[in-house]
């Protein structure tokens, strides 16, 4: 383990140096040491025929309310020597994501103003730290070289995860040795799934620890009802988009070469999506279109060299192609390819004796694939048993395709333009520990901050967010909500011949193939590809007009649920003022008509058939 962690670090001069005197924007309800917490309605899973299975596994945690968080009225405020100090413990628990030392410094400040006797203590190492009770109190001397830095090296990461029997154990055994108030896991899909299963089982076990979660992923797949981004999602996509756009540049500036670009997103292609919205490269293949239309492998690259044949027409022989790192487990021949060799890894089989073992459609696959990708496949699985999509050098696998593809038709006589040649990049880890943006600084701190008041009024089982993000900082809505209110079951298969079977957990959330933005690349994808309509975003700003641009998609997707849910209650409370003993029977006879109605059509949108429908359910 890094004996470095936490140790003060030198910012290099300039820009390192001013990110460092930043200090982020808050939305009023966060300005005082306190808050009011105002509780809302029950809530259920965002999948109805889920909910009485989630409501089985998560007994003491399903059926929570919305918090939403106001300003305490000026009398309502107590003194911080009046308010008991409180313990306690934060733990990067997903993959690096820029802002995430930004939760930590607001979950700081936020415990030192509620009173400055309250401890709060790092967990060096990531989980493997709680595990094992490795700590470091945070302080304003700790923090003072990390704020508005990237990374996750103050208290560093390990495994992501929080969830066989030991490790819930050796978490809740710490808890209790330290004798914490709260824990805030900060990460991403799977992080905060396990933080719910884990807020459950200290329940269980009368242990008076407080288990919260802030929506922490480079991915952006945290996205549901009530988190609108991640944080980190912002930083990583201006960056990647930067690299994309030279690259676009070079490309139409030599004129030759045909750029295959890959870029993260596991389970979700909401990085590459994004950054195609914000330097509009030539074709975009998204891991959701793919799974919709069950594209083979060789029909996606008939489409890629149609692509290419159409700007050979027009006379350019250059272009830029943007996918997923998860595009492959897109591919229905290729997932299931990779889900025999994961049961192979689960079974132990040697990796020499592998491909032997296959069944004699997933050997004939493996055997036509080209060398690098066979042995690429073959690689140790990460910490959630899935494929090292990260280490699948896919954008090369299309790439050789194509170039075979094109060379086949240009002996058919059916291409008579200039030989192909192409260039891969994959732009993964670079934009990891990238400075954040003001975006992402400003969000992640008021997480932080956040994540201390929901441990102040005793939730357990709860996410902090944030609503309203499209707008300004001061009309920013602070909120919890309960984990189980994000789940949803899968069904899945563990192995041949097993019958299906699922959990509830929260789920990676695909792109909107209905939403504004998703419409809005369908409409300029013809441009896109044959105009060369290239823009160039460049670097991140943190200054002038420029600094404060958030995500496109963020921006142009009406997100706003928490003031739906309060357009939805004023709406109610108005039917409950005009609908009373005493009203005329036209009125009566009105409102109850209106009011069939909407039952009518609720129970029919929230009934069973429609609700078991897969996410990937898409027009």
């Amino acid at each position: 383990m890094n004996a470095d962690f936490g140790a003060p670090k030198e910012l290099a001069g300039g820009l390192q140096q001013r990110r460092a005197l930043y200090q982020p924007r808050l939305p009023p309800c966060l300005q005082a040491p306190t808050v009011k917490a105002e509780y809302g309605d029950a809530t259920t899973t965002i999948e109805p025929s889920c909910a009485h299975v989630v409501a089985q596994a998560f007994p003491n945690t399903f059926g929570q309310p919305l918090v939403s968080f106001v300003a305490p009225a000026a009398a309502a405020a107590a003194a911080a020597e009046e308010r008991a100090p409180i313990r306690v413990g934060v733990v990067f628990s997903g993959r690096q994501s820029p802002g995430g030392h930004n939760v930590i410094w607001g979950l700081h400040d936020a415990i030192k103003a509620y009173n400055p006797q309250s401890v709060l203590y790092g967990f060096v190492g990531g989980t493997e730290g709680l595990f094992a009770n490795k700590t470091l109190e945070i302080t304003d001397d700790v923090l003072a070289s990390y704020k508005n830095q990237g990374g996750f090296d103050l208290l560093g990461r390990s495994i992501d995860q929080i969830r066989t029997t030991k490790q819930v154990t050796s978490a809740m055994a710490t808890c209790r040795t330290l004798n914490l108030d709260g824990l805030v896991i900060i990460g991403g899909v799977t992080s905060n799934a396990d933080a719910a299963q884990l807020s459950e089982t200290l329940i269980q076990n009368n242990c008076k620890t407080k288990v919260v979660g802030v929506p922490v992923s480079l991915n952006g797949d945290l996205r549901n009802q009530f988190v609108e981004t991640t944080v980190g999602f912002d930083t990583v996509c201006k960056v990647n988009s930067q690299l994309v756009s030279n690259v676009c540049l070079d490309a139409i500036s030599a004129g030759k070469y045909y750029y295959f670009v890959r870029l993260m997103g596991r389970k979700a292609s909401h990085v590459a999506f994004e950054c195609a919205l914000q330097s509009h490269p030539n074709m975009l293949i998204l891991g959701e279109e793919v799974a919709l239309s069950k594209l083979t492998l060789m029909e996606i690259i008939n489409k890629i060299c149609d692509g290419v044949q159409a700007r050979a027409e027009l006379g350019k022989y250059h272009g830029v192609l943007v996918i997923p790192e998860g595009l492959i487990e897109s591919i229905p021949e290729m997932y299931a390819l990779i889900q025999e060799i994961n049961i192979l890894h689960n079974n132990n089989v040697p990796v020499a004796e592998m491909p032997s073992q296959l069944s004699p459609w997933a050997a004939a696959l493996f055997q036509f694939l080209p060398p690098f990708i066979r042995r690429e496949l073959l690689l140790h699985q990460e910490s959630d048993n899935s494929a090292q999509l990260s280490q699948i050098d896919t954008e090369q696998l299309l790439a050789h395709l194509v170039e075979t593809e094109m060379i086949k038709r240009t002996k058919e006589g059916r291409y008579k333009g200039r030989k192909f040649s192409s260039v891969c990049h994959f732009f993964g880890y670079q934009a990891r520990g990238s400075i954040p943006s003001n975006f992402d600084c400003d969000y992640a701190y008021a997480l932080g901050r956040i994540s201390l008041h929901m441990i102040a009024a005793g939730l357990t089982g709860y996410m902090a967010t944030v609503a309203n993000l499209k707008d300004s900082v001061d009309k920013w809505r602070c909120a919890a909500a309960p984990l189980t209110a994000m789940m949803s079951v899968k069904r899945h298969l563990r192995g041949p011949g097993a019958i299906p079977i699922g959990r509830p957990s929260i789920h990676p959330s695909p792109i909107d193939l209905k939403g504004k933005a998703y419409e809005l690349l369908r409409e300029k994808a013809s441009s896109f590809l044959l105009d060369d309509f290239y823009r160039t975003p460049g670097g991140i700003q943190f200054e002038g007009p420029g600094s404060d641009v958030k995500p496109i998609t963020l921006t142009i997707e009406n997100q706003d649920y928490m003031g739906d849910i309060e357009i939805l209650k004023e709406c109610l409370s108005k039917v409950r003022t005009m609908v009373k003993p005493g009203c005329s029977r036209e009125i009566l006879k009105a409102a109850i008509s209106s009011m069939v109605s909407v039952t009518e059509v609720l129970t029919l949108m929230s009934h069973p058939l429609n609700a078991e429908l897969p996410l990937y359910h898409f027009k």
